[in-house]
């Protein structure tokens, strides 16, 4: 008589498969949702952070006015100032100060609407903060003062995330012109927290 040799998964084996991805799933997947926000949040107050140094380092390099201001038109060809920060900002020589893009003023870097359903609030009435050609701030210009404190929050609100940091963040800038990301949940709660 002949035998042959089947090949294949048993029921039981097929099932204690099913089983271990169900539950590398289960844990997973709410993981992965935490990182993307986390994620999204970095990338956030990583862009601000950089459009502060850039605008300090250009104003000092090109002695000329460099600002920057909130956009709800970053990505147009001639965008405005004005708007939430959130829905996306410019950086560009500010050659006359007058805290508006002028034809012939080039924008040196335009940053998209923000991902993640991300709020940066703001407590002054103005979105603007402007650097002389020294690299100091050029402060008041407006008749109010210019953007001191930016916290950035999302749906989760000041809590201590996985890192052990917040899973807001503050940029604070000093009125010299000094950018710098703050994620204890004291110190965004300290700047008026979410």
């Amino acid at each position: 008589m002949n035998n042959r040799t089947q090949t294949g998964f048993t029921l039981y084996e097929l099932l204690t498969t099913m089983l271990i991805v169900g539950v590398i799933l289960a844990l997973g997947v709410p993981n992965m949702q935490s990182f993307r926000q986390n994620s999204r949040m970095i990338t956030a107050a990583n862009d601000l952070h950089s459009s502060f140094h850039l605008a300090r380092s250009e104003s000092s390099r090109a002695k000329t006015s460099i600002t920057i201001c909130a956009s709800a038109d970053s990505m147009a060809v001639l965008p405005t100032c004005g708007g939430e920060l959130e829905a996306g900002w410019i950086v560009f020589e500010d050659r006359n100060g007058d805290i508006t893009v002028d034809a012939g003023e080039p924008i040196l870097r335009r940053f998209p609407p923000v991902t993640g359903d991300i709020v940066i609030n703001t407590p002054g009435p103005d979105d603007y903060f402007s650097y002389a050609s020294t690299g100091l701030g050029r402060g008041n210009i407006t008749g109010t003062p210019p953007l001191a404190t930016m916290i950035l929050c999302d749906v989760r609100g000041n809590v201590l995330g996985g890192s052990g940091r917040s899973t807001a963040r503050v940029l604070v800038v000093t009125p010299l012109g000094r950018a710098t990301v703050l994620a204890d949940v004291g110190q965004v709660a300290f700047h008026g927290g979410c």
